[in-house]
């Protein structure tokens, strides 16, 4: 079948260097395809050659003459329009349905008297989506679409677009919207494309595979350039071989909260230096807070103890921000209590980034300015190498925070708040800009946080792997906690955001992956597992005790000179009771698991 767009052997040289040099790009009929890469790669300019918007300096584009195109790009031009009714009709020819598109508009909440001027950006967002979406064309491209958008909002387009007949080429950091939609994967890198004929759920794995035969086959070149380029392009790659620990991490975390929920005595947890904060970290009772008429938080109850990592979710304008300022303080309830617990210390990031002043460079915002050097956790530590941890080279610790990339002010915020001593972290729409291999980072650096989190943002797959509750807007003023990420608190709930009546999507690729299903006899615990499950809390106690013994031994500066041979002993043991008390909170957390498993069935 010959495709629908095609571009060949595209090259674009923007300011002396080469964006794009010999990359490619094929839309047949029913394709669904991701298109992925650093931020800065070149994967907007793609698609707007695609889209016909702008010439490339070499290569050839083809459309088949019948095909209709429609391309939504990351700024919508609304300019010139009175009303976005006049913008979204607009986008239509004379065979469009007209009524169709109004429909549309109010699936989505979108005013058509409104003036696009004065539009918020998830409303900007939502028109620019109807006038490319409700002509139905042949071809779609994609340039971010859930930009600005709320969950609400998200689960509404992902269901189009699973309904869609349109062939799509999507670019998004929404990492389950790509996951759910695509069937094959383009990555753009360093102005070339490759492509991977399955969806981006198989990308990540395929990505670090083909890094890693690169660094071998470049290997007797030079092995330390090839190491040093691949950590400032894909820091996270062998960041992510830990991931199954953070996984078994996260349901710790999540059965304690499980359990805080049910009694929060049974929760309360061991300071381990001074510098933490209190076992119990917010205590709200009761808190309640209008605006006129119009209820934000109603009646609302919760205590979040240390380490708790709690998401907030709910449709723009809920009160998601209102609600997070109440629990940290920055805004006094109407009525009920908030207290903060014993030694807190609180960092927060804006989803507006404020505090950025565009002249000042990097490394003045990363440093106070008049020094080199950060402090993180009582280490001092140069700013290059702080500024590498976050993906900057060394050549931008001079540049102007003004002259930064949307993305890249994302790093720097992140990399401000995170330098700062906190124990409690609060994190505004974190995620708004930052590309896949940065989300990655994030998600490593907030699992290392010692401290507790309180999360807004409208990214499932970033909930579901750094939550282990959420609390989420159901309307009036009511909030409801619920232990997990965010697809548990779907399966707890029934169903997402977009309402008891959205039908959840499943894509061809999982449908194709589902085994037939059959028969199987219902499992049991065996006799050591269940001697186990009950014998492994007391062993794992007895550790913890036991290491906060030699902890304290150890915490003696004098101990090593003053008794050296004691002093290795003691190292010794202590890092072999360390391996004894992971290896037993492994085996109890995989048998509860498998306990829990076994219960549902």
């Amino acid at each position: 079948m010959p495709p629908l767009l095609q571009l060949r052997d595209t090259g674009l040289t923007l300011g002396g260097a080469p964006l794009l040099d010999g990359a490619e790009l094929s839309i047949s009929a029913g394709d669904r395809i991701a298109v992925v890469g650093r931020n800065g790669s070149g994967k907007s300019t793609l698609f707007r050659i695609a889209a016909g918007q702008i010439t490339a300096d070499r290569g050839s584009r083809f459309v088949q003459p019948s095909a209709r195109l429609a391309y939504l790009p990351q700024e919508p031009d609304m300019s010139g329009f009175a009303t976005t009714l006049d913008y979204v009709l607009a986008g239509l020819n004379e065979f469009d349905d007209a009524y169709a598109a109004r429909a549309m508009m109010t699936e989505l909440g979108v005013d058509p008297a409104a003036d696009p001027a004065r539009l918020s950006g998830g409303e900007a967002r939502r028109a620019a989506l109807v006038r490319t979406l409700s002509p139905g064309p042949e071809i779609l491209l994609l340039d971010e679409p859930t930009n600005h958008l709320d969950l609400v909002a998200i689960e509404w387009l992902e269901a189009r677009l699973a309904e869609s007949r349109s062939a799509l080429a999507l670019i998004s950091h929404d990492k389950r919207l790509l996951a759910d939609l695509t069937r094959a994967t383009i990555w753009l890198d360093r102005g070339r494309t490759r492509r991977l004929d399955q969806g981006f759920g198989a990308f990540e794995a395929w990505r670090d595979e083909k890094l890693e035969e690169e660094g071998l086959e470049r290997h007797k070149l030079d092995r330390k350039i090839v190491n040093e380029e691949h950590w400032m392009r894909y820091g996270v790659t062998a960041r992510r071989k830990r991931n199954m620990r953070r996984v078994g991490e996260l349901a710790d975390l999540r059965r304690e909260r499980r359990e805080a929920l049910r009694s929060v005595g049974a929760a309360a947890m061991i300071a381990q230096d001074t510098k933490a904060s209190g076992a119990l970290v917010i205590d709200a009772e009761q808190i309640s807070k209008s605006y006129g008429d119009r209820p934000i938080v109603r009646d609302f109850s919760l205590r979040v103890m240390r380490r708790d990592r709690i998401g907030v979710v709910g449709a723009n304008g809920a009160g998601k921000t209102t609600l997070i300022n109440l629990l940290t303080g920055a805004l006094a309830p109407d009525s009920g209590v908030v207290r903060l617990g014993a030694n807190v210390t609180m960092a927060t990031l804006d989803q507006q980034r404020a505090s950025l002043e565009p002249t000042t460079t990097l490394v003045d915002a990363l440093t106070g300015g008049g020094s080199d050097y950060v402090t993180i956790n009582g280490e001092r530590r140069h700013v290059m190498g702080y500024m590498r941890d976050f993906l900057f080279p060394p050549e931008q610790a001079r540049t102007p925070i003004g002259k930064l990339s949307g993305g890249e002010r994302g790093r720097l915020m992140l990399a401000r708040a995170l330098a700062k001593p906190s124990n409690l972290m609060v994190l505004d729409e974190p995620t708004n800009d930052l590309d896949i291999e940065t989300l990655d980072l994030l998600q490593e650096l907030l699992g290392d946080y010692s401290g507790t989190i309180l999360l807004v943002s409208h990214d499932r797959d970033f909930l579901d792997r750094v939550a282990t509750s959420v609390i989420v807007g159901e309307g009036n003023g009511r909030w409801v906690e619920y232990a997990g990420g965010y697809s548990d608190m779907v399966a707890q709930r029934g169903y997402g955001l977009a309402g008891p009546l959205a039908v959840p999507v499943e894509t061809s690729e999982r449908r194709e992956k589902r085994p037939p299903e059959r028969a199987v006899p219902k499992r049991k615990l065996g006799f050591n597992e269940r001697r186990a499950l009950e014998t492994l809390p007391r062993q794992i106690e007895k550790l913890r005790a036991d290491l906060d013994t030699l902890e304290r031994k150890l915490a003696d500066a004098d101990f090593p000179a003053r008794e050296p041979v004691a002093f290795a002993s003691a190292t010794k043991a202590y890092a072999e009771l360390r391996d004894a008390l992971a290896g037993a909170e492994d085996e109890w957390l995989g048998l509860e698991i498998l306990r829990e498993e076994l219960e549902q069935q």
